[in-house]
C-alpha cells in the first residue's frame, strides 16, 4: 500500500480535526483505516464524508505504518515541504511513501508466569505490572498447547490486564497477544500454533467484523469472542452515536459465527455499543 503525496495532505486535514470527502483517499486507505477504527463515516443526505475521531491515535497509527512519514512537522504550513517531497519521491521513485514494516512481531503480557520456547530456547513470560513484552522472532515463539490466547484490541485494556482478571478463566495459564502495532503477525503465529484464542474487542458491529476478518475466518472454531455475563445491562447504558455511526455500513451484515448472533441481536435490539475500556475495574486488581 503507498500513499501520494495529495493523500498525504489529505491525512493532514483529519489530523487538524477537519471532515473530509469520502473521495479524498482511495478507496484501499480509506477502506484500511476505516476497519482499523481509524476513520468514521459521516453521512448528510446523499454524500458520504470521512473524519478521524482519535488525531492522536491516527497520527501514531500513521507514523509506525509509514516510517516516512515520522519526520513530517504537521502542523508546519509548509509541513510537506521540499526536503520531504525529494525524500519521499527518493524512497518509492514517485512522490509515494510505501507501507515499511521496520518491525516485525507483536506484543505478549500476562499476570501470571508463561512457559515459552524462543529459538528451541526456554524462557520465562512474566512481565511486571506496567511491562510489556514484544516478541519480534514470532516465527520461533513457541507456547503450551494448553495455553489460551486472549488477544485484546485496546492498547489501554491491554496495559492494565490486572485490572480484568475477573473477566478471564481462571482454570488455565493465559497470555495476551496485542496485534498493536497493525499488522498480520499475530494472526499469522496463530495460524502456526494450536492453541485456543479468545478475542476481546469492543462490543460493536465493528468489533465483531474485525474479529471475524482478521481471526475467525483463519482460525475457525479454535476462536472465540468473549461475551462477558453483564454485556445485556451494559449495551443497554452504552452509546447509541457509536451504533449509528457504525450502521450504514454494517446494515446489511451478519455474523458468520453464530456464537455471535445473541450479541450481535443485544446491539441491534438496543442500538447501542460498548466499548471494553469499561471493564477495567481498578477494584479487581489482583498481584
Amino acid at each position: 500500500m503507498s500513499l501520494t503525496t495529495k493523500q498525504i495532505q489529505n491525512l493532514r486535514s483529519l489530523l487538524k480535526k477537519e471532515t473530509i470527502a469520502w473521495s479524498a483517499l482511495n478507496a484501499d486507505v480509506r477502506q484500511w483505516l476505516i476497519d482499523e477504527q481509524m476513520l468514521i463515516i459521516s453521512t448528510h443526505r446523499s454524500r458520504k464524508s470521512i473524519y478521524a475521531p482519535n488525531t492522536e491515535a491516527l497520527q501514531t497509527f500513521l507514523e509506525q505504518r509509514f516510517e516516512e512519514l515520522r519526520g513530517i512537522d504537521w502542523d508546519s504550513d509548509d509541513f510537506l515541504g521540499a526536503s520531504s517531497r525529494s525524500e519521499l519521491a527518493a524512497y518509492s521513485g514517485n512522490s509515494k511513501t510505501k507501507e515499511i514494516r521496520s518491525c516485525p512481531g507483536f506484543m505478549v503480557n500476562s499476570y501470571d508466569s508463561i512457559s515459552a520456547k524462543l529459538n528451541g530456547k526456554d524462557i520465562v513470560i512474566a512481565p511486571e505490572s506496567g511491562i510489556m513484552v514484544f516478541v519480534a522472532d514470532w516465527e520461533h515463539f513457541e507456547i503450551p498447547q494448553e495455553v489460551l490466547v486472549v488477544g485484546i484490541e485496546n492498547m489501554e485494556n491491554f496495559r492494565r490486564i490486572r485490572e480484568q482478571r475477573y473477566l478471564f478463566p481462571n482454570d488455565r495459564p493465559l497470555l495476551f497477544v496485542s496485534r498493536y502495532p497493525q499488522s498480520t503477525d499475530l494472526r499469522n503465529w496463530l495460524q502456526l500454533v494450536p492453541n485456543d484464542y479468545l478475542h476481546f474487542g469492543d462490543f460493536d458491529l465493528a468489533g465483531i467484523r474485525i474479529y471475524e476478518t482478521e481471526f475467525y475466518k483463519y482460525l475457525g472454531e479454535r476462536a472465540s469472542f468473549l461475551i462477558p455475563q453483564d454485556i445485556k445491562t451494559r449495551l443497554s447504558n452504552g452509546s447509541v452515536t457509536r451504533y449509528n455511526e457504525q450502521y450504514q455500513k454494517y446494515k446489511n451484515y451478519t455474523p458468520a459465527d453464530k456464537r455471535l448472533l445473541s450479541l450481535y441481536k443485544m446491539i441491534t435490539l438496543y442500538h447501542r455499543c460498548y466499548d471494553q475500556e469499561g471493564y477495567i475495574n481498578k477494584k479487581d486488581i489482583q498481584l
